[in-house]
């Protein structure tokens, strides 16, 4: 259970700037905001723990109100653990299925082929919406072929040579969908003088956390914290390729999930901040030109932990790199949440600013360091959308 003197929603001031600055707000009034959501009702919900307030499941986790809240009120926390509360009667099978990434992730990348035709068939999307709401005009994105971690394991002893070590939190896109970028990391970080251990993980719990399986996202939370504290022992750095998998370690594990992570939360960093910091030291090689126009969009949860800041370092380290930063905006589609007939439209609406701030730009590529950001403006724009490792990759080997 979350400490209610640590939240402390009595600090909240009832200035609305969290509702202001909430996106799904903005867009829908199903949804009356953060404030009300949060730290108003909560009060009435200690009172009542049988008062359901079906506007909890409108939010999308994605933390800007705690971004802009002066009193420092976790209030994404505080809706999260209330949806926990009453999600016991409300989970559905749709649900279930989408929140088992790992289960999902290992089968579908046995027949890969098959199941990437299936998912963009027009009759099978009919019926995912109309029978498992599953929206029909959510693009679903491709899986690899095998998982990442089962082909890493043959470079185990390559890795070995090293005489500097980290290990590296996957996460389920690049071990599901993105090999590329898995591969990408590991030749970046070897060319920084890193041997890359990878250890038997599993999903690091957001999607557990959204659907409201709190306690399969525990048990996946101590598995995780248990099998990074044996591989990185008591001094080796962590990293993750996915902010919103490096949020959940560092930020969900104790806060949602009550999972103590002292051991190795001051070891994990996001990828980008491990490289600036790298680059800071003097460690990162000349990199060749990328004469490229790029949008960078920010992630949500790298912007709860301030990281952009590491991002745009690395950005602004490529020679001949175009960067453009327009204001900060969600993509909307949060995860699972996209990808749900009931808020399917909610989240374009959501991202329809962002879309337009891009449009307007017209860049050569777009980058970002979330995959569910990429999947979304890929989905409502025609530009490609790279992680920041890759174009940094390009500027460091070619091609």
């Amino acid at each position: 259970m979350i400490d209610l003197e640590n939240i402390s929603f009595d600090h909240c001031i009832k200035c609305t700037v969290c509702t202001a600055y909430c996106p799904v707000a903005r867009v829908t009034p199903l949804y009356p905001g953060p404030k009300s959501s949060g730290p108003d009702t909560e009060r009435l919900r200690i009172k009542n723990p049988e008062l359901v307030d079906d506007t909890l499941s409108y939010c999308t986790n994605c933390k800007r109100c705690e971004i802009v809240c002066p009193s420092d009120v976790r209030i994404a926390d505080i809706i999260q653990k209330a949806r926990h509360r009453h999600a016991k009667s409300a989970l559905r099978p749709r649900d279930f299925f989408m929140s088992r990434t790992d289960l999902a992730g290992s089968a579908a990348t046995l027949f890969p082929s098959v199941v990437n035709a299936m998912t963009r068939n027009r009759a099978v999307k009919w019926g995912m919406d109309r029978l498992v709401g599953i929206s029909d005009s959510a693009q679903m994105p491709k899986y690899a072929s095998g998982t990442f971690r089962r082909k890493f394991a043959k470079r185990a002893d390559e890795q070995a040579k090293f005489s500097r070590k980290l290990v590296y939190f996957t996460g389920c896109y690049v071990n599901y969908f993105d090999h590329e970028l898995g591969n990408n990391v590991v030749r970046v970080l070897n060319a920084l003088g890193y041997g890359v251990a990878i250890t038997n993980e599993k999903c690091c719990g957001v999607p557990l956390i959204a659907n409201g399986f709190i306690k399969k996202a525990q048990k996946n939370a101590r598995h995780n914290v248990d099998a990074l504290k044996a591989a990185a022992g008591r001094d080796v750095a962590i990293v993750a390729s996915s902010s919103s998998c490096a949020y959940a370690l560092t930020n969900e594990y104790p806060n949602i999930l009550s999972i103590d992570n002292s051991r190795i939360a001051p070891r994990i960093r996001f990828i980008t901040r491990f490289l600036a910091e790298e680059a800071a030291a003097g460690n990162l090689p000349e990199l060749k030109p990328v004469p490229v126009k790029a949008v960078y969009h920010a992630p949500c949860h790298l912007s709860r932990m301030g990281g952009a800041v590491h991002t745009v370092d690395i950005l602004r380290r490529i020679p001949e790199l175009k960067l453009v930063m327009p204001a900060t905006e969600c993509c909307g589609l949060s995860g699972t949440y996209g990808f749900k007939k009931e808020y399917a439209k909610v989240a374009t609406d959501v991202g329809e600013k962002l879309f337009g701030q891009i449009a307007a730009e017209n860049p050569d590529v777009v980058v970002t360091d979330c995959e569910t950001c990429k999947w979304q403006i890929e989905a409502h724009t025609p530009y490609k959308v790279v992680h920041p490792v890759t174009l940094l990759a390009k500027a460091m080997f070619g091609g």
